[in-house]
């Protein structure tokens, strides 16, 4: 399996095997269950089909009520696809955090908070157009000139400008697993992780 399901916990921090104080995100990691096995012969490509976190049916569309009553399982709120060999698995299977170890590098992708309509200097990082002095009581987060005049007569697309920050999908690459509690469903790993408390993450190998 090349990756699961999990809901952020929150950080904390774990000292190392060097004494060292490390930030630390705690994943609530399945289990999952396997909804479908998709394969080369009938849907052209092999991939597994996890779902995580509890549902309730009457809030549940009646087509996923049926396609998860096949596997054999309650609505899950979570479904995830995962690419690679599927010839190990079967509908109802069940995945859980035991397929890490403490020092694997994994990658997670989430959803981050969102901040709503912000200006340059926190979407962008600007530093402001300059000091107090000179009149410029007013100018500290301004954008400043755009560069456009009577030629071109327009702003660039991808003009960096203020607008709609964060809840958008990101993935932080090459996170180092520390610990793993098989019997609690807990994942460990050093480092920050997008989303808030109890958003939904996916763990990838």
């Amino acid at each position: 399996m090349s990756g699961i399901i999990g809901k952020k916990v929150g950080m904390t921090s774990i000292f190392g095997a060097d004494g060292k104080m490390l930030p630390c995100t705690v994943l609530e990691t399945g289990p999952c269950v396997v909804t479908q096995v998709k394969t080369e012969d009938k849907e052209g490509y092999a991939a597994i089909q996890l779902a995580f976190g509890d549902r309730k049916e009457k809030n549940t569309p009646n087509a996923l009520v049926g396609h998860f009553r096949r596997a054999g399982t309650t609505p899950k709120r979570k479904v995830v696809e995962f690419r690679g060999d599927s010839s190990n698995a079967s509908l109802g299977d069940l995945v859980n955090v035991s397929i890490f170890e403490p020092g694997d590098s994994v990658d997670v992708v989430g959803i981050s908070k969102g901040k709503g309509f912000q200006g340059v200097v926190k979407r962008h990082g600007f530093g402001g157009v300059g000091g107090q002095t000179h009149g410029q009581h007013n100018r500290l987060r301004a954008p400043g000139s755009l560069g456009a005049s009577s030629f071109p007569s327009k702003v660039f697309k991808g003009m960096r400008m203020a607008g709609r920050t964060g809840g958008a999908r990101v993935k932080v690459q090459n996170l180092e697993v520390i610990k793993v509690y098989a019997d609690k469903n807990l994942l460990v790993v050093k480092g920050s992780v997008p989303g808030p408390k109890g958003s939904f993450v996916i763990v990838e190998k």
